[in-house]
């Protein structure tokens, strides 16, 4: 059972920058690819950004292309979200996941296991 910790987030004004955090702990880090999503209220949770599990390719949606970078560190068994040149739209609640399966997907329902959530609040 892998259990995802989320810290990190908060408040900022629009062009701001945050970092999100999200340690593993309980599995084999380095096995699972690992991703960034987002929900903002009354929307679906949606994919942000995510991570093979070597750290050697990685993903983004279009809207954050850019702007936020996704890293990892298997030796820290942490995942990572830095997000820069923030706009309004980005307010919501972000999770990480994780997803044992041998390529990164950005398919929300194949994910294994999640954090508790961060929000992430942008204002103008």
């Amino acid at each position: 059972q892998v259990k995802l910790v989320q810290s990190g987030g908060g408040s900022v004004q629009a062009g701001g920058s945050l970092r999100l955090s999200c340690a593993a702990s309980g599995g084999t880090f380095s096995m699972y690819n690992m991703a960034w999503f987002r929900q903002a209220p009354g929307q679906e949770r949606e994919f942000v950004a995510g991570s093979s599990r070597n750290g050697g390719f990685m993903d983004y949606a279009d809207f954050v292309k850019g702007r936020f970078i996704i890293s990892r560190d298997n030796a820290k068994n942490t995942v990572y979200l830095q997000m820069n040149s923030l706009k309004p739209e980005d307010t919501a609640v972000y999770y990480c996941g994780a997803v044992w399966t041998l390529s990164l997907t950005v398919r929300r329902a194949s994910y294994d296991y999640w954090g508790q959530g961060t929000q992430v609040t942008v204002s103008s």
